[in-house]
Order: structure tokens, then sequence, then C-alpha cells
């Protein structure tokens, strides 16, 4: 047995480093959607100065995540980029107004991959061109070195990381 010092001991340590966490997990949480929806903002308006309003912020987005290949919603959801719901509903848009095509594929025929027309093509060059444009410019006017970069990649890898054994482990 322990006596009631060590106890509350490790009480004290746990409730220390549970306020350190605490106030930079949900500054975390919170930037994290904030910077979201500022990259939507960001792309939105790189298509409103071109003076091009049919595709949105988040259909260019899939856009640019189709690049080359052929994927299904499936894979696009997979790989994190959108929702289900939110993938299949702007897949359907995008093939409607022609930035991607639909294939059939599979012994069934029931899966669908989709893949990029020209005018899709288009959009990918806007969005990869913004990036190129961010990229030159990051470090010396946005103040974020390439160095930052890497450990804020490292930290959100291990952030994503330890939401999916939430789930997968129901922790």
């Amino acid at each position: 047995m322990t006596d009631g010092a060590e106890d509350s001991d490790m009480t004290q340590a746990q409730a220390m480093r549970l306020g350190a966490v605490r106030p930079a997990y949900l500054q975390t949480l919170a930037l994290v959607e904030r910077l979201h929806r500022r990259l939507l903002d960001v792309v939105k308006d790189e298509f409103a100065r071109r003076g091009d309003h049919e595709v949105s912020a988040v259909q260019a987005l899939l856009i640019y995540n189709v690049k080359d290949a052929e994927l299904t919603a499936g894979e696009l959801r997979e790989r994190g980029y959108y929702l289900g719901v939110n993938v299949s509903h702007n897949m359907k848009k995008l093939v409607e107004t022609g930035y991607v095509h639909r294939i059939r594929a599979g012994e069934g025929k029931r899966a669908v991959r989709f893949g990029l027309t020209e005018k899709g093509r288009a959009v990918h060059v806007v969005v990869a061109e913004l990036y190129e444009k961010h990229m030159v410019v990051i470090e010396r006017i946005g103040g974020v070195s390439g160095e930052e970069l890497s450990a804020l990649n490292q930290s959100l890898i291990r952030l994503e990381r330890f939401w999916i054994d939430q789930i997968r482990f129901r922790l």
C-alpha cells in the first residue's frame, strides 16, 4: 500500500500536466478548425479574383486532390480529404458542371471512379499555382520557415494518429 502523500503527489502531478495540456489542446482544436476555414477563404478569394465563381473552394480542393489519379469517393474519404456525404454531393456537382468525369470500374461496374476533365485540370493548375506562390513567400511574408512547418507537420501527424487510435481502439 502507498501512503496518502504519494497518492496526492501523483494527483497533483497529473493536475499540473493537465493544466499545461488543456489550454494548448483546446487552442489546437480551435486553430485546426479555423485554419481549414481560412484555407477555403484563400482558395475562394483566388477564384473570385479570376472572376470564376462556378466552382466552390471545397470543390476546387477536391479537384486538386484528385490530380491525375482516378479515385472513388471512398478513396477520397479514406485519404482524409472530405466527409462522405460531402464528397459524393460535390463529386456529383463536379460531374454535372464538367470538371470531373465518371468511369465505371470493377466487375459489377458498380464502383465509380472519378478523373479530371480538361476543365478540372485547369482548376487543379489554379490551386497548384496558388500553393506555389505561397511557398515562395511564406517564410519572408508569413514568418514561417520550412523547419517550423516540418515540426508542425510532425505534431499534426501525431495528433491525427492519436485521434485515429481513439476511434479504432475506443479509448
